[in-house]
């Protein structure tokens, strides 16, 4: 009886964790146009100009107003989020070994073990954007801002 009603609660938690997932972020785009709609209706009525950027980003509904990060900063990004992932797992690991250690060494070990592993997997892609970002060409800005060195 009780697994029975467990399993169903199971079922049931999945297709919601999936519909949050694929409805979510609809929801969320639904609202931004609707706040940027708002937004430019009290524009028209004060007579305030309008951009056509934001016109034409409405219309092809695209988002609205984010800035272009160049490649070689979104690998700089990326690296440093993932590296923090993983080191962040691997501190629950270490946590969770620490806090099983009092019930059984074997059960820490390997739930311990278990999820700072999994931490290595973001670390290590997150080490992969960072030889990324290094070995990316430096963009003229970039350059400029280096000093160079004449012998």
């Amino acid at each position: 009886m009780i697994g029975e009603i467990t399993g169903m609660i199971a079922v049931v938690v999945f297709w919601l964790f999936l519909a949050a997932v694929i409805l979510g972020p609809r929801y969320m785009r639904y609202r931004e146009r609707k706040n940027m709609q708002d937004v430019l209706r009290v524009a028209y009525e004060k007579g305030q100009p309008v951009s056509p950027d934001m016109v034409a980003a409405l219309q092809a509904d695209l988002p609205v107003a984010r800035p272009i990060v160049a490649p070689r900063e979104q690998d700089l990004r990326r690296a440093i989020v993932m590296i923090a992932i993983g080191i962040g797992l691997c501190g629950l690991g270490y946590g969770l070994w620490y806090g099983l250690a009092s019930a059984s060494d074997e059960a820490a070990a390997i739930v311990g073990g278990c999820v700072a592993g999994a931490g290595a997997i973001p670390g290590m892609i997150g080490i992969a954007h960072l030889i990324l970002w290094a070995m990316a060409p430096k963009t003229p800005t970039e350059r400029a801002r280096t000093p160079t060195v004449t012998p």
